[in-house]
């Protein structure tokens, strides 16, 4: 049975959401599945029930801070930010994956 295009993400939900804050600044969870939605062309989405318990863990271990927000349409949500401990994460997880990226690659173009 093949994977779902989801299936993927797993191991990149952290880079993906540690480099969208950091590019994009204090986003609501919604913000962020949207962002790397539209970026991704529509390849990647990222589903709720990944993406809360991912931005809970990243919370405890001090990589994003949250505070809640009223939005423009009134409501209240709570608003991710990047914090300078999940910069330097972004730097670790951004190196993790140029490396499985070339190996990746180098497998793939073997001959």
């Amino acid at each position: 049975m093949p994977k779902s295009r989801n299936d993927k993400l797993q191991g990149t939900l952290t880079l993906l959401v540690l480099r969208t804050l950091d590019t994009r600044g204090p986003l609501h969870g919604y913000g962020l599945c949207d962002h790397i939605r539209s970026v991704s062309d529509e390849l990647l989405q990222v589903e709720e029930g990944s993406l809360y318990p991912a931005l809970h863990r990243m919370e405890q271990d001090g990589w994003i801070s949250s505070k809640w927000q009223i939005t423009d349409k009134g409501r209240k949500a709570k608003v991710y930010s990047i914090t300078a401990r999940g910069r330097k994460q972004l730097a670790d997880e951004h190196e993790i994956w140029a490396r499985l990226t070339r190996g990746v690659t180098r497998v793939l173009q073997y001959s």
